[in-house]
């Protein structure tokens, strides 16, 4: 699909909405399967909208997820400005994926984001043992198809 023409007010509730669903309130057994809401919306509209979504926009929307989860000012930041990078440098590739190998590439990408962020949280001190904190890298995988398919029909719809 190509989006020429995105539709900002669809980009805006996408964004407030994956923001509010990363701060949402789960049950605590659950935390650690929810997926990466805001690094499929930067996955998305980075590969989407190359042009007009990128390293920048996605920097800033990691630092609104750092304020709203009273984390370490930066470290979203930084791993959401790495997965724009890394899509925009692939997203010619990415385009000619069929949807296995798209979930693939978000399993990747949001994995190296968790990755990261894991990392700093080690370093600083924070964080579990294991490898229990890609699993949201897992939930998101399953969950992208269903995100890439709403938010293509929605831009569509009122682009």
């Amino acid at each position: 699909m190509s989006l020429s023409v995105i539709s900002y007010p669809v980009f805006a509730v996408s964004i407030l909405v994956s923001l509010v669903l990363s701060i949402s309130m789960f049950p605590v057994q659950w935390l650690v399967y929810r997926p990466e809401w805001l690094g499929l919306m930067v996955f998305y509209w980075t590969f989407r909208a190359p042009s007009r979504f990128g390293v920048l926009v996605a920097w800033v929307l990691g630092l609104c997820l750092d304020v709203l989860e009273s984390s370490t000012l930066g470290v979203n930041a930084l791993a959401m400005a790495l997965v724009a990078f890394l899509v925009l440098t692939t997203h010619q590739r990415l385009r000619m994926f069929p949807l296995p190998q798209q979930c693939l590439m978000v399993f990747l990408l949001l994995g190296i984001n968790q990755m990261f962020v894991h990392f700093v949280d080690q370093l600083l001190g924070g964080g579990n043992p294991g490898f229990t904190y890609l699993l949201p890298a897992v939930t998101s995988t399953l969950v992208w198809p269903f995100v890439c398919a709403i938010l293509d029909r929605l831009n569509l719809k009122f682009a």
